[in-house]
């Protein structure tokens, strides 16, 4: 059986799991070091024990999938919860911890995307966040699949742009629905490398990118009228 805890030893170290006391030798137990049984997690690196089975490293390998995953959704509620608690303040906090605000954002622009109780435990942070740019209803219907079908994030990318091509064919497009924008030939091609490194179709790439980018700009404007209200 494995056990999660965290140690004080040699600059906080954080035992990921250790064996259970009954895999060592019994001869062995009396002088044997407690931590040599243990994944250690130390800020530069991972501390693996000397003959660690297989299960074991597995296991550690799935702990640690997990934490990494958790982890964007815990920085993404930890900033919008500062942000409508400490408006004028949260910044501080962000530079205190030594985090990097765009980073965050993106994980707080998906943190507010999906309510807590929507959030698929099943699926991973990167499989809601190629579904914040949609509606709810929309939303709810690629997560179910995705759930279902155990899709990897890049196969429920595929299957998206996949739909969206099939819908593109269906449409007959009239002056009424169709809206053109000119653009140069260089900036065209220098957006669709961006989407192409991105993993993602280019038009769904275009469609986040200006919904984040036109929800960014409403969320500094709000924050420029906060901070203009609590200087005067």
């Amino acid at each position: 059986m494995m056990t999660n805890q965290v140690s004080d030893l040699e600059g906080s170290k954080v035992v990921l799991f250790r064996r259970n006391a009954s895999a060592v030798p019994r001869q062995r137990r009396a002088g044997v070091d407690e931590r040599r049984g243990q994944v250690l997690t130390t800020k530069v690196g991972l501390q693996m024990p000397v003959g660690l089975t297989f299960e074991d490293w597995e296991r550690a390998g799935r702990q640690l999938s997990g934490i990494v995953n958790s982890s964007s959704w815990w920085l993404g509620d930890w900033l919008v919860y500062g942000k409508d608690h400490y408006t004028d303040r949260y910044q501080r906090g962000i530079r205190a911890a030594g985090l990097q605000y765009q980073t965050l954002r993106n994980y707080a622009w998906v943190s507010r995307r999906f309510d807590f109780s929507r959030r698929r435990a099943a699926l991973s942070f990167q499989h809601h966040a190629e579904l914040a740019s949609l509606p709810i209803d929309e939303q709810e219907l690629w997560l179910d699949r995705a759930e279902q079908m155990q899709w990897t994030t890049k196969q429920l990318r595929s299957a998206i742009r996949v739909a969206r091509e099939d819908e593109a064919r269906d449409v007959t497009q009239t002056p009424e629905t169709m809206r053109r924008l000119a653009v140069p030939g260089s900036r065209l091609q220098w957006w669709h490398k961006a989407a192409e490194q991105s993993g993602i179709d280019f038009e769904q790439w275009v469609l986040a990118t200006l919904d984040n980018a036109a929800e960014r700009a409403l969320e500094d404007e709000e924050e420029e009228r906060e901070q203009a209200g609590i200087s005067a």
